[in-house]
């Protein structure tokens, strides 16, 4: 009796935490409706232990503090305190993050960048195209001659889908 009236006791804690926990869902909605009509977009949401919200935004050229500021404001303006308590935080991706939406790759055409694929096969070069479905590197590698002594530079043109493509960074010029 005493082990049914503790179970009972559990499932009601877990089924109001899940009940009151701000939903990724909610947080990608009030973010998608605050840049109707701008150029910015939303890279990734994440809800952390402890109500914890990290929104992570970028647009083609640069995010602006007042960026993050204005889309904190506008989403804390939208979620009630009172119902959950929350932390959120509002940034742009690291410049050494993986790529995670494809507006990512389109910003970045004409900048160096790594990737590797499902495979584990590594790619480093010039990210020349980027559509919906599909990204181009120009990859430039040094290979031995076919014929004779030395190596010759060899350009290539790799095509890659978004689903072979198990990480994709930007590489920082030095």
């Amino acid at each position: 009796k005493q082990i049914v009236k503790y179970i009972f006791f559990f499932i009601i804690i877990i089924f109001f935490y899940f009940t009151k926990m701000i939903k990724k869902e909610t947080i990608i909605n009030l973010v998608t409706e605050h840049f109707a009509g701008t150029d910015k977009f939303l890279v990734d949401v994440k809800i952390l232990k402890g109500s914890v919200i990290e929104i992570y935004i970028d647009a083609p050229n640069h995010i602006l503090i007042a960026d993050c500021v204005a889309l904190s404001r506008f989403v804390e303006g939208n979620l009630d305190r009172e119902k959950e308590d929350f932390e959120l935080q509002v940034s742009s991706p690291g410049a050494t993050e993986a790529f995670k939406v494809v507006a990512q790759y389109k910003k970045y055409v004409g900048t160096k960048v790594k990737t590797v694929t499902k495979e584990g096969v590594k790619h480093e070069g010039i990210l020349i195209s980027a559509n919906d479905d599909e990204f181009v590197i120009e990859e430039t590698r040094r290979e031995k001659k076919p014929v004779g002594k030395g190596n010759h530079t060899v350009v290539e043109n790799i095509t890659l889908t978004y689903n072979q493509t198990k990480e994709t960074k930007s590489v920082l010029p030095f």
